[in-house]
C-alpha cells in the first residue's frame, strides 16, 4: 500500500539517490514539491515518504544524482532498480529538449539473498553479470516533456484527454524500451518517477538555404517485440513481429511549418534463422514454410493498421542462400498483394554492385508514384494539419542495416526535396546537392542514423557508410567495411549470446521461476574440455589482423595482396576446423532432429540450461529435416503423443514418426550460465551445449 498518492504528473528531471543500509531514498531536487520515493533493500517494496530519514554518524549514506528512473526488474532472489545517472542534450523534438542516456546503473534491492541456498546465490550472481552488460546499453533517448515514442503525425492525432495522461501512458508500447521494467511502478501509481525511454537514434542539424533557416531531425525508434542482436534474432515470430524493426522519422521545420516523413525497416516476415556455427556466413534455415503466408499476413495487417498502404522493398540477392529467402518472401505475400500492399524486389548487389549506388534511381522510379500518392505529414504555420501520410515504405535486406540504410537515405533525400519544393524553398530544378553545406549535413545525419541502428543490432557501424556520408565509395571506406565485417563475425560468435540474454532479461522475455530454475549442476565432462579454444580464437583474430594490415599496404607493395590472401586462408581454415566441433542454438529448450547420410538420423540437442547427466528414452521421434521444440510453445497438441520431462526438460515425440532401434540414449548436458534458462553460453562454453548422438539405422 502506498502511504499517499501523487497529484502532479510532471516528470522529475533531477533527483538525489540516498543509499541507506536498509533502503534507497529518491528525493526530487528539481524544485518540485513531490514526496520522496523509498525503495526497500530488504524486499524491494516501495512507499512514498515526506522527507529523507535522519542521517547519523553511524548511518552515513552514499549520495548520487540521478536524472530518471527506468524501472525495476524482479529476478530470482531479489529486485533491481535501474536509474539514469548521466545524460546529455542532443537536440529538440517539436520544440522540447531531448536527452541521451550516457550512463545508467543497476541497484540491487533485496538482502534476502544472504539466506538463499548457494545454488540460488550463484544463479543470482550470473543474473547480476547480465545486468552489468545491460548497463552498457546504447542508444537510449528520452524527454521529460514530449512523447517521443510517437511520430509527429500520431502525436498530433492524439485526443485531448490522452494528451493529459502521463507520458508513459501515452507511449506507443512497441517503442517503449522500458515498458516491462515500468510495470512495478505503474502498479504503485508513481507517475512522476516513470521515465519513458526509446532505443534507437536521434540526430538533428540546422542549416540555411538562402534566407530560410531549416531544422532537420532524424529519429529511429526500435521495436521491442522481437528485439535482439544480429544472428540471435532473425525473421518473424508466429505473431508476425519481426527482428530489427525500426521506425525512422525525418522531420523538417521552417517558416512555421512542420513536415514529417516516416519509413520502416524490418527482417523478412516469416520464420527463418541463421544458427551461429563459427562459419563466416551461416546458412539460412527457413522454418515451417507452410506457416509463412499466415505469419506474413499478420505482419502486413499490423502495418496496414498502423501506417496505411505499404510497399515492401526487398533488397536481397536473387541467387544463393539469400535467393531462397527472397523467393520465400515473394511466395508468402502472394495472396495478400493488392492496391494497399505491394511487393517490389530490387537486387541491390546485382544492380548497384559495390560502388554504383547512383543506380538506386532505378528503384526510386518504381516507387515514386507511391510516395507522391501517399504523401507526408504537414502542419501549417497556423498549427493546423494540412496533409497526412497515408502509406509507408518498408525496406529490408538480410540484416536490414547496410543496404537498407543506403536505400532509406535515398528515399529520405527525395522526399525532403519534394517537401522543400512544396514549401517554396526549392524551385523545380533545384535539389539538395546544389547546396553543399546542407548536403554535407544531410549525409552525416543519415550516416550517423545508420551507424546507431547497426551498432545496436550488429555491434559495429553500418557497412557502405562512406557512400551515405560522402556520396561515394572510398578506399578507406572499403577497408573499414572489411574490418567491421570481421568484428561482426567475432561479436556474433563470441559476445552477442550474452548480450541477447541481457536484452531478454530487460524486456521480460525471460521470466525467472524459482522452482523451474533450481536444478543440479553437472560436472564438466570431456566434451566441455574441448569447448575452451582460446588458441583457435587467438589464431583467427591474428589472421584477421594481418589480413587487414596486408590489404592496407597493397598500394605500395602488390606482394601484400598475396600475403593477405594467405592470412585470410589460414583464418578461414581455423574457423572451418572449429565449425566441425562447434554448433549451438539460442532460444530455450530446443531439440533438432535431422536426417544424416546412410540412413542414419542425428539428434542435435541444444540446451540453454544446466542439469545433471541423465538417461532419456527416445521413441517414435518426428521424421523430417528439422523439428523445433522450444520452451515458449512447443509443438501443437495434435502433433504429439508423449512428453518426457526429466528434471524439467520437455522432450516431445511426434505422432508421425519412424521407430528408432535405439530406445535409450545417454545425453550429457554440460554447464551453461543459468540453470534451465534461456540464457545463452559464453564462447568458452559453446561446444558443451551441443550433443550429437549417432543412432542406429531406423526401420
Amino acid at each position: 500500500m502506498m502511504a499517499k498518492t501523487l497529484n502532479s504528473q510532471k516528470l522529475y528531471t533531477r533527483m538525489r539517490l540516498w543509499e541507506f543500509p536498509d533502503q534507497y531514498i529518491i528525493e526530487p531536487t528539481d524544485g518540485s514539491s513531490g514526496s520522496c520515493l523509498a525503495v526497500s533493500r530488504v524486499n524491494g517494496s516501495m512507499t512514498l515518504v515526506d522527507e529523507v530519514p535522519h542521517c547519523s554518524s553511524v548511518r552515513v549514506p552514499k549520495i548520487q544524482t540521478v536524472f530518471g528512473v527506468l524501472g525495476m526488474l524482479k529476478l530470482l532472489a531479489g529486485s533491481y532498480l535501474l536509474v539514469v545517472t548521466d545524460r546529455e542534450t542532443v537536440g529538440t523534438y517539436l520544440g522540447y529538449p531531448i536527452f541521451k542516456v550516457t550512463s545508467l546503473r543497476v541497484f540491487p534491492c533485496d538482502h534476502s539473498l544472504r539466506n538463499s541456498p548457494e545454488e540460488q546465490k550463484r544463479m543470482e550472481s550470473e543474473f547480476s553479470y547480465l545486468l552489468k552488460v545491460a548497463e552498457k546499453t546504447r542508444g537510449l533517448y528520452f524527454s521529460y516533456d514530449v512523447n517521443i515514442t510517437l511520430s509527429a503525425q500520431r502525436l498530433n492525432d492524439l485526443g485531448d484527454e490522452t494528451k493529459l495522461l502521463p507520458l508513459w501512458r501515452q507511449a506507443e508500447p512497441r517503442f517503449l524500451w522500458n515498458s516491462y521494467m515500468l510495470e512495478v511502478f505503474s502498479d504503485n501509481k508513481l507517475d512522476p518517477y516513470m521515465l519513458p525511454v526509446i532505443q534507437g537514434s536521434f540526430s538533428t542539424f540546422q542549416s540555411a538555404i538562402g534566407v530560410d533557416i531549416i531544422d532537420v531531425t532524424l529519429i529511429a525508434r526500435r521495436c521491442t517485440r522481437r528485439t535482439g542482436t544480429r544472428m540471435w534474432r532473425r525473421g518473424a515470430d508466429p505473431d508476425g513481429y519481426v527482428a530489427n524493426f525500426v521506425e525512422s522519422e525525418q522531420i523538417i521545420q521552417l517558416k512555421g511549418f512542420t513536415a514529417s516523413f516516416v519509413q520502416v525497416r524490418g527482417s523478412m516476415p516469416f520464420l527463418w534463422e541463421q544458427t551461429v556455427d563459427l562459419t563466416y556466413k551461416p546458412k539460412f534455415d527457413i522454418l515451417r514454410p507452410e506457416e509463412a503466408p499466415r505469419v506474413a499476413e499478420r505482419h502486413f495487417l499490423d502495418l496496414r493498421k498502423k501506417y496505411g498502404n505499404v510497399v515492401a522493398v526487398d533488397l536481397v540477392n536473387t541467387h544463393g542462400g539469400e535467393g531462397r529467402l527472397t523467393r520465400q518472401f515473394a511466395t508468402s505475400v502472394q495472396n495478400i498483394l493488392s492496391d494497399d500492399v505491394r511487393y517490389l524486389h530490387f537486387d541491390f548487389h546485382h544492380i548497384c554492385g559495390h560502388v554504383h549506388f547512383e543506380r538506386l534511381s532505378i528503384l526510386y522510379e518504381q516507387i515514386e508514384d507511391f510516395l507522391i500518392k501517399n504523401r507526408y505529414y504537414l502542419l501549417n504555420e497556423k498549427g493546423e494539419k494540412a496533409e497526412g501520410q497515408i502509406g509507408i515504405v518498408r525496406t529490408n535486406c538480410v540484416d536490414c542495416l547496410d543496404r537498407t540504410n543506403v536505400t532509406q537515405s535515398m528515399i529520405g533525400r527525395k522526399m525532403l526535396e519534394y517537401q522543400l519544393r512544396r514549401l517554396g524553398v526549392f524551385d523545380a530544378e533545384e535539389n539538395i546537392s546544389t547546396h553543399p553545406n546542407f548536403d554535407d549535413c544531410f549525409k552525416i545525419l543519415w550516416a550517423n542514423h545508420g551507424d546507431d541502428i547497426s551498432i545496436q543490432y550488429s555491434g559495429t557501424p553500418a557497412l557502405k557508410g562512406d557512400f551515405v556520408r560522402f556520396g561515394k565509395r572510398t578506399p578507406e571506406g572499403i577497408l573499414k567495411d572489411g574490418w567491421n565485417a570481421l568484428m561482426r563475425y567475432y561479436l556474433n560468435n563470441f559476445v552477442d549470446g550474452t548480450k541477447q540474454d541481457s536484452i531478454d532479461l530487460l524486456q521480460g522475455h525471460y521470466i525467472v521461476s524459482v522452482t523451474r530454475d533450481m536444478a543440479p549442476t553437472a560436472p564438466k565432462g570431456g566434451i566441455e574440455a574441448i569447448a575452451s579454444f582460446p588458441l583457435a580464437l587467438a589464431l583467427i583474430t591474428m589472421g584477421f589482423f594481418f589480413t587487414i594490415l596486408s590489404l592496407m599496404r597493397v598500394r605500395s607493395d602488390y606482394w601484400q595482396l598475396l600475403i593477405s590472401l594467405i592470412w585470410a586462408g589460414l583464418s578461414i581454415a581455423v574457423a572451418t576446423f572449429d565449425d566441425s566441433l562447434v554448433s549451438h542454438h539460442h532460444g530455450g529448450r530446443n531439440v533438432y532432429i535431422r536426417r544424416e547420410k546412410k540412413g542414419k538420423m542425428c539428434i542435435s540437442v541444444y540446451m540453454s540450461m544446466m542439469i545433471a547427466s541423465h538417461t532419456m528414452s527416445f521413441r517414435d521421434l518426428q521424421k523430417g529435416d528439422k523439428y523445433i521444440l522450444n520452451e515458449q510453445g512447443g509443438p501443437k497438441e495434435d502433433e504429439c503423443i508423449k512428453s518426457y520431462q526429466p528434471q524439467g526438460v520437455s522432450v516431445w515425440e511426434g505422432a508421425e514418426a519412424v521407430h528408432l532401434q535405439a530406445e535409450e540414449i545417454k545425453l550429457e548436458y554440460s554447464r551453461n550460465i543459468v540453470t534451465n534458462s534461456r540464457v545463452t553460453p559464453s564462447w568458452r562454453e559453446i561446444v558443451s551445449l551441443t550433443v550429437l548422438v549417432k543412432l542406429a539405422s531406423y526401420t
